[in-house]
């Protein structure tokens, strides 16, 4: 499966079943992908046909609110990236292009991503990043929800581009700068609610995530989880990432 999130035109319900149907977003074929399930001790159980022709089988669960009833305090800055080595990192697969080089963590083409040790709950993280012209990365939030790094200069502000939360929520301006240039994203997360400040500038405020994004390590919203870098999508460079944990 792959894609984004999407709109759904028609949701069916009959004989207890829910149906419903998706276009193809980048799969090479013309066919809808079809989703049928039954709704059972609160959760969604069914099986998904994809525009592939194969059948796989689902279960899903209301995902949880996530409301803090306490104000944050946040705990001391902890440097994820020693800039020396991979120290407190692992790829997502054997196979690892990525190097410590000249104090910054570089990916020089695609291969795997990259996954902190550490899990997280809510946090601040500020994190530079640099790519060549035409590349694409992101910055994973607890492994779940992902920031957009694209090559998007001069281009209006979409959720799949610079700074959007893939596929949910779109920045309030485009601030990407030209590929070779570093810049970074200053990034809050306390439960569902999320404030980027990219390039300097707020481009999303105490906005609400609904779910997860296409690529997320699991779907466990109540659990912490790590800071993922995209290393599938072409070059990509980042440095000074520091992470301030929520006591």
């Amino acid at each position: 499966m792959g894609g984004s999130a999407r709109p759904i035109a028609k949701i069916n319900f009959k004989e207890g079943k829910v149906s419903f149907s998706i276009p193809p977003q980048w799969e090479a074929v013309d066919k809808d992908m079809l989703f049928e399930g039954v709704l059972a001790d609160g959760k969604l159980s069914g099986t998904i046909i994809t525009s592939s022709g194969k059948t796989q089988k689902f279960t899903g669960e209301m995902a949880p609110l996530l409301k803090r009833d306490k104000p944050v305090v946040w705990g001391k800055p902890i440097q994820l990236f020693n800039g020396k080595d991979l120290t407190g990192w692992h790829p997502s697969r054997a196979k690892n292009q990525w190097v410590a080089l000249n104090g910054v963590l570089t990916s020089p083409q695609s291969g795997a991503n990259i996954i902190t040790d550490e899990k997280f709950e809510d946090f601040k993280l500020h994190i530079e990043f640099r790519y060549p012209a035409g590349s694409n990365s992101g910055v994973y939030l607890r492994g779940r929800y992902e920031v957009q790094i694209e090559d998007n200069f001069g281009k209006e502000p979409s959720s799949i581009y610079l700074g959007g939360v893939y596929g949910f929520l779109t920045p309030n301006e485009m601030v990407a700068k030209v590929p070779g240039e570093w810049q970074s994203f200053d990034i809050t997360l306390v439960g569902r609610l999320l404030t980027i400040v990219a390039n300097g500038k707020k481009i999303i405020c105490d906005q609400l995530i609904p779910g997860i994004t296409g690529g997320a390590l699991d779907s466990k919203e109540a659990e912490p989880g790590p800071i993922f870098l995209q290393g599938d999508h072409g070059p990509i460079e980042y440095r000074n990432i520091v992470i301030t944990p929520a006591k």
